[in-house]
């Protein structure tokens, strides 16, 4: 290990980097939401612990680890000097947003133009437990009208499109399922009527599949909207009655996996409306290493597992059931866009044989996977935009130009414009991720 060598993690850091142009280590913010995994159940709790070098209370929900400018939970620039003997006396930390405002270059030209002096994506670790509220984000013109009108609740003017990609196996509500899936739902489920009336609920066998659009997104607007409004004594009573009957049904069939979930979600959200209407949304399973986009005004609500999220640089959600957060059932429900189908799955493209690249159709960003054994090595080239780098698993090193750094679990890195990377692998499996800016943006310059 030469002089410019950087161990990090509680181990001994020979030289911490200041400068606009070189890589900077981040310290991390972790949201304790209560739906997150407990102790070392949390993939989040994992990475605060390594992250920060701090001891983790093992009984505290850890549900998102944020890497970012966002000021809900602002990232931290370390930097300092001389042996890190576990005190913090020759260290100090300034914001991520403060550094970057100081040194604009490290963004790249093309990136302050468009988005001004600030990092566009915000790149997150989720660790589920219990189901998340059903949900949406707004698109621009929504977000900038939602934080203008009311700046308590939605803290920002941008939109959120988003990436979640699956680290475990992971579970997810996304998007309202196919018209035939929707008849047999108000067929089958007969406490939708009890709540939304028969005339509404019969619209839906009144339009099929060559009907126009427009038409049949009306229907599922109405009847969705109808149920979302329901009072909440009403719902209670009738989504106890639903549970009473499939619990009864189990000793006659096999329930299906939706009849399942919806079961575990009672559990979790006794009487709330988001119970029933799961029965509207597309049950995702993802395996590791596949991915869901979500576009503004797209419902939906992970359900379970980990997984590496990012988006747009916001804060805003639009929520409507199982939370008890603030719920804004008026403006979810006039939002939506009311696509009907199974959503893509995204499986990433190789490009290199250990790194896979998931490119949504968004201009502020892209994540790269990669998976690289021990003695192996692969290139991220060099890009006109920053990017931010996660170890969630293993150690290796990483290279530019004469700098070395050593890598592991939980460490993440900030790397400036223009920065070609050299990463090698030093233990069985070292698992990284990679956000950047779009690098279609990169190609429309």
């Amino acid at each position: 290990m030469g002089a410019d060598a950087i161990q990090t993690n509680g181990h001994d850091q020979a030289k911490l980097l200041t400068g606009g142009e070189e890589i900077q280590r981040l310290i991390c913010f972790v949201k304790n939401y209560e739906w997150g995994k407990l102790g070392p159940d949390s993939l989040v709790a994992r990475l605060q612990e390594a992250n920060s070098g701090e001891k983790v209370d093992a009984a505290v929900p850890h549900a998102e680890f944020w890497m970012g400018t966002h000021e809900s939970g602002p990232s931290h620039v370390q930097f300092g000097s001389g042996q890190n003997t576990g005190s913090d006396n020759n260290k100090c930390m300034v914001t991520l947003k403060s550094w970057v405002l100081d040194n604009p270059d490290s963004l790249g030209s093309g990136v302050v133009d468009k988005w001004g002096c600030d990092l566009p994506f915000l790149f997150k670790v989720l660790s589920v437990t219990k189901a998340l509220s059903i949900q949406a984000h707004p698109n621009k013109a929504l977000a900038e009208k939602l934080h203008r009108e009311e700046p308590l609740l939605y803290r920002d003017n941008n939109h959120k499109p988003e990436i979640a990609l699956a680290v475990t196996p992971f579970q997810a509500l996304c998007g309202f399922v196919s018209l035939k899936e929707l008849k047999e739902v108000i067929t089958n489920v007969p406490e939708i009527t009890e709540l939304v009336g028969s005339k509404a609920a019969g619209q839906i066998f009144k339009v099929n599949e060559n009907d126009d659009d427009v038409r049949i997104k009306s229907v599922v607007r109405l009847i969705f909207t109808q149920l979302m409004s329901a009072s909440s004594s009403e719902t209670k009573q009738v989504v106890s009655r639903m549970k009473i009957r499939l619990i009864s049904e189990t000793k006659h069939r096999e329930l299906s996996d939706k009849e399942k979930l919806v079961l575990e979600l009672e559990k979790q959200y006794t009487g709330d409306i988001g119970v029933i209407s799961a029965f509207f949304f597309n049950y995702v399973k993802l395996n590791p290493g596949e991915a869901l986009y979500l576009d503004a005004n797209e419902p939906h609500a992970y359900i379970s597992g980990d997984c590496v999220e990012c988006m747009a640089a916001s804060d805003n959600v639009v929520r409507a059931g199982l939370t008890p957060k603030h719920r804004d059932v008026q403006t979810l429900c006039s939002m939506l866009t009311y696509k009907l189908g199974y959503p893509e799955i995204l499986k990433g493209f190789p490009l290199t044989p250990y790194v896979t690249r998931y490119l949504p159709p968004f201009d502020e960003f892209e994540v790269d996977h990669c998976d690289l054994p021990r003695g192996k090595s692969t290139v991220f080239p060099a890009v006109p935009g920053p990017s931010v780098y996660l170890v969630i698993e293993g150690e290796g090193k990483l290279q530019t130009g004469s700098t070395q750094l050593l890598v592991s679990q939980g460490d993440v890195l900030f790397v400036p414009a223009h920065n070609e990377i050299h990463v090698t692998g030093e233990s069985d499996v070292m698992k990284l991720y990679r956000a950047g800016v779009s690098s279609r943006f990169f190609q429309t310059l």
